[in-house]
């Protein structure tokens, strides 16, 4: 078990971007919200290690429960666990101990409400997603969803030290996003999940209807995304929201009339950066 092992399976993009979502939430809500202690840079790097370890641990307990599942997957075969690299017991351990770690770090370090929506996350990206949704039901990413808007909660309090409308509003974006994201991915490695028997959309209703859907969940999001103005966010961030997720919804209307897979894998690279956008439009906020 090796340094390269222990990084893959902490899956470092999804930890980049949540701690990106975790870090522009705090200080958006320390410039917007009345009353906010000053953030020095001591509180950003603590979100960053509660939020680092909390993505780390739970996409270890992720390999680990899926080790049955991954060989039968081109994309997942060679994860650490099936190509024998290490040992299924340490990938558990590994995962139970970081994100224990997390929690417990994020109580001390930053405060009570942060600590327990970064448990949240944990909680259902571990059990809810992988354990109980992700083999029996269509609904398992759109439900999956509340792991990534954990993320910021756990921000927007640890810089507050409560939860507020717009707080929840900010997280809640992240939510409605994933469908959109994840079923373009499911669209692409569609004959993979059937391989596995997972029953994503397009495995279930095909690639025309999972097209639709896809369409039908931007349609929600722009809309959302642009409801956060009245409550505080400025003109940077409606008119960012507006191209971005306007750039998302030109590319899912063209999937419904080309709903392919190589398709699906262009409006997926299109819809992945959305988050980093919104949350960085969140942070500059004006």
């Amino acid at each position: 078990m090796g340094i390269n092992e222990i990084i893959e399976i902490s899956k470092p993009r999804i930890v980049v971007l949540l701690v990106i979502t975790a870090v522009t939430s705090m200080y958006a809500a320390s410039k917007l919200v009345p009353g906010s202690p000053p953030l020095e840079y001591l509180d950003y790097l603590h979100i960053i290690i509660a939020g680092a370890l909390a993505s780390a641990g739970s996409s270890a307990l992720n390999h680990y429960y899926d080790k049955d599942i991954d060989p039968k997957m081109s994309r997942t075969s060679s994860r650490p666990i099936p190509s024998g690299r290490m040992a299924a017991s340490n990938v558990l351990l590994y995962g139970l101990a970081v994100s224990c770690i997390s929690v417990i770090y994020g109580f001390f370090a930053l405060n009570a409400v942060s600590a327990f929506f970064i448990a949240v996350g944990i909680f259902s990206y571990v059990i809810i997603y992988t354990v109980w949704l992700k083999r029996r039901n269509t609904s398992n990413i759109v439900i999956g969803g509340i792991a990534g808007s954990a993320a910021a909660w756990a921000g927007w309090s640890a810089a507050t030290g409560s939860m507020d409308l717009l707080g929840f509003l900010v997280g809640f974006l992240v939510f409605v996003w994933t469908p959109s994201h994840f079923w373009c991915l499911a669209m692409k490695i569609k004959d993979e999940y059937a391989q596995a028997e997972v029953p994503m959309l397009p495995v279930v209703i095909g690639m025309q209807r999972t097209s639709k859907y896809i369409l039908g969940n931007t349609l929600i999001l722009l809309p959302y995304s642009l409801i956060l103005p009245a409550f505080g966010m400025g003109l940077v961030y409606t008119v960012i929201a507006t191209v971005s997720g306007g750039l998302m919804l030109a590319y899912h209307y063209k999937l419904t009339k080309n709903p392919t897979s190589e398709f699906a894998w262009k409006a997926y690279k299109v819809t992945a950066p959305y988050l980093t956008i919104i949350f960085l439009a969140v942070a500059l906020h004006g």
